[in-house]
């Protein structure tokens, strides 16, 4: 079937976890846990996030005598030792369940750890993944409850990164790999603003534009369906108009974490990804170095939005109309402005030359990363991702 996004047929294959919206929201996480027959949850959290109290102390209080521990041990490396760790004191404290608190990296070292207790021979999860990158999932798994403290939407998904060293002796050389099922969507997902707004500002603006940009790769990829055309484009206008309030005296947080739901919604499916160039030049800006995703975002968005609008539509006027851009004129410009507009209001860097450990001379094996992520074939037909062709963008954004 052809899914295109200017196709009239299509297909939308999506289980998303029950959405929470509310300030306040984890006051009642007895409740949601209660749904799921959960009587002993594990908080998986960061070990800044899991022992901070003004962060974690309304998740353990909303848990209430649902909560079996706190396993404050996840960093943003992802590592499967973690989530063997983490499995082990799942098991140990007798749990039937787990809340994954923070970002990106608790999300999905609590999806592994879901994974690891679900697994019936963990030497073998191991194995599997040492051979194949891929973290095994099994049938079965534990209830998983996510609040998100960040806006980069990685909250409605079935994927994670997970990596993995020799040092522990669970494999032979370093692996970058991840997990993924639709099972591993989270059954319930619980956003509290007011949680979000104990994020420290620099960590959440830069969360905040690798959500944004999941909106504009909902628009112009290949993939996209009516249903995330509109969820996109509602989410994409209330980012504009908050995001950049997020250093400043009155943030909105509310607005922000809205958009931030609407964004992400259908964009991780069983059959289907609406991630794009991108978010591919993320994971080869910080598999080369040590950029932050959503700063490695920052810099390559306006460039690679320039890059697709000088060589294809790109659906330049669906992302004009999201942004709440008028003008008669061909509306790439105004697009390209519009996004600059909001990394710059979140203060984020602008050039690669400023990331310390990239080198003019590293570009080309970058672009080489990016070209053979597998989000590149999202590209609307027509736009060439060769490394050539993507070094050149690169070099744009140098």
């Amino acid at each position: 079937m052809n899914t295109s996004a200017e196709s009239t047929a299509f297909r939308f294959d999506y289980r998303p976890a029950t959405i929470r919206y509310d300030a306040g929201a984890t006051a009642e996480l007895d409740a949601t846990l209660a749904a799921y027959d959960v009587e002993r949850a594990l908080v998986v959290a960061g070990t800044t996030t899991g022992t901070t109290p003004a962060v974690i102390d309304p998740v353990t209080n909303g848990a209430g005598e649902r909560l079996a521990d706190v396993f404050a041990e996840t960093t943003p490396e992802k590592r499967l030792d973690t989530a063997l760790d983490g499995a082990e004191l799942y098991e140990a404290v007798d749990a039937d369940g787990i809340i994954a608190l923070g970002g990106g990296s608790s999300l999905d070292v609590a999806k592994a750890i879901r994974a690891l207790v679900a697994s019936d021979d963990r030497d073998a999860s191991v194995a599997a993944f040492a051979e194949t990158g891929a973290l095994p999932v099994p049938d079965d798994l534990p209830p998983h409850v996510v609040v998100p403290t960040t806006l980069a939407g990685a909250d409605l998904s079935l994927v994670g990164g997970l990596t993995a060293t020799p040092t522990n002796g669970h494999v032979d050389e370093g692996i970058a790999g991840g997990i993924s099922a639709p099972a591993l969507m989270p059954d319930a997902a619980v956003y509290d603003p007011e949680l979000v707004a104990t994020t420290p500002s620099g960590v959440l603006r830069a969360s905040a534009m690798n959500g944004f940009d999941k909106g504009l790769e909902s628009l112009y990829a290949r993939t996209a369906t009516p249903v995330t055309d509109g969820t996109a484009a509602r989410g994409l206008r209330l980012l504009r108009e908050s995001l950049p309030t997020l250093g400043g005296d009155e943030p909105a947080y509310g607005a922000a974490v809205r958009g931030t739901i609407l964004v992400q919604y259908g964009i991780a499916r069983p059959d289907a990804t609406t991630l794009a160039l991108i978010h591919a030049f993320g994971h080869g800006l910080t598999a080369h170095s040590s950029v932050q995703q959503g700063a490695a975002h920052a810099i390559v968005a306006p460039h690679v939005l320039d890059y697709l609008f000088e060589h294809g539509d790109c659906r330049r006027d669906l992302l004009a109309d999201a942004l709440g851009i008028q003008s008669d004129e061909d509306p790439a410009a105004g697009v390209v402005e519009a996004v600059t507009a909001v990394r710059d209001g979140l203060d984020l860097p602008t050039r690669l030359r400023d990331v310390a450990d990239i080198a003019k001379a590293d570009l080309p094996e970058i672009a080489a990363t990016t070209a053979a992520d597998g989000l590149v074939e999202n590209v609307p037909p027509g736009i060439d991702v060769s490394d050539d062709a993507l070094t050149t963008v690169l070099r744009s954004a140098w």
